[in-house]
């Protein structure tokens, strides 16, 4: 099985020792991900920051994420820039049409994922940055395993390279909440989507009701 946290750490590792400090481009969802993966990645990279997420449920979402993500890269200079896509929630609809019925973590879930790497990749190749990765292997509710697997396949298929990762290794997840509290982020409890959204607020309905017994 692989361990795609040592792979990282061996690429970072020979980057530093040979003195190189090739460009990046970090696909981020949010700026409580993107805290402790800019800071790990800083050392070793030209790190370019890229927001792309039309899986948000608004535009109001949208912005504010962007906005906190803007405002961490300008508080702790670890990336060199930040580009962001617009929105676009038709491009998201359109990459999940059919699988609306699916549950939290199903196919729905591995074709936003899949959208989004996909532009990553496109991206990082156009701009001629070295690598390309995601900060969505920071989460604990999401699959480290098929998140390198379809980043892998989307740098195939648009000639990039792909860094593997486990961004929760190495206390990274604790990390980020430490450094949202810092900078006094917004850490959203949704992973951005209506249906994730929906999701959050039958959980809440349920522990209520579950206290008023």
């Amino acid at each position: 099985m692989r361990h795609f946290d040592r792979e990282m750490q061996a690429v970072l590792d020979g980057l530093k020792a040979g003195g190189q400090k090739p460009g990046l481009l970090l696909h981020v969802c949010c700026a409580p991900c993107s805290s402790s993966v800019l800071e790990r990645l800083h050392g070793a990279f030209r790190v370019t920051v890229f927001f792309d997420n039309p899986n948000m449920d608004s535009a109001c979402e949208y912005a504010r994420r962007l906005e906190e993500t803007h405002r961490l890269v300008q508080e702790t200079g670890w990336a060199e820039a930040l580009v962001h896509a617009p929105y676009e929630p038709e491009v998201y609809r359109e990459a999940i049409r059919g699988l609306e019925g699916e549950p939290e973590g199903g196919l729905r879930c591995r074709a936003c994922f899949a959208l989004r790497l996909r532009r990553a990749a496109r991206e990082g190749k156009a701009r001629k940055l070295g690598y390309f990765t995601t900060t969505l292997t920071l989460s604990p509710l999401k699959d480290a395993v098929l998140l390198n697997q379809l980043g892998e396949e989307a740098a195939a298929e648009a000639g990039a390279t792909f860094l593997a990762s486990d961004f929760k290794k190495r206390g990274g997840y604790p990390r980020s909440i430490e450094l949202s509290r810092l900078h006094h982020l917004y850490r959203q409890d949704y992973c951005g989507c209506a249906f994730s959204k929906i999701e959050r607020d039958r959980r809440r309905e349920s522990c209520i009701k579950a206290a008023d017994k």
